[in-house]
């Protein structure tokens, strides 16, 4: 699907960008474009670090994936644009989608004269799992 996209784009279709579109299509773990890299390389020693970001940023600009800036060290990548929050545990790291229910705002949206045109809604805290864990349970 998103390779569908990526040729509405006007772009070509190189081997190392369609791996780049498979390692995303329908990954939840928001990999950053470093992590992206390190995955890929092996299969493409050609794959530039460069590449991975120009084509990342890219589908960013097109709508077509979210970048992250939960970390401050580091831009991570959804495949899913749609509007929707995300949640970053504080104890392993891990990026969640998470679905704040009724704080989602429908965009655009005037508010006091203000129109807002998208959001980015971030959480902090501890996931179920390192909870868990550290509770003892």
């Amino acid at each position: 699907m998103m390779i569908k996209k990526f040729k509405n784009l006007g772009l070509k279709l190189t081997p190392q960008r369609l791996a780049i579109l498979n390692l995303l299509e329908g990954n939840a773990k928001h990999p950053s474009a470093e992590e992206i890299y390190n995955q890929l390389k092996p299969q493409y020693p050609s794959l530039s670090l460069a590449t991975v970001y120009n084509t990342l940023e890219i589908l960013a600009k097109a709508g077509e994936l979210q970048e992250i800036r939960i970390k401050a060290d580091k831009r991570h990548f959804d495949p899913n644009p749609a509007p929707h929050g995300h949640f970053l545990c504080r104890s392993c790291q891990s990026i969640y989608d998470l679905d704040a229910g009724p704080l989602e705002i429908q965009t655009p949206l005037n508010i006091k004269g203000y129109l807002v045109e998208e959001y980015t809604l971030y959480f902090y805290g501890i996931c179920p799992r390192c909870w868990k864990k550290s509770s003892g349970k």
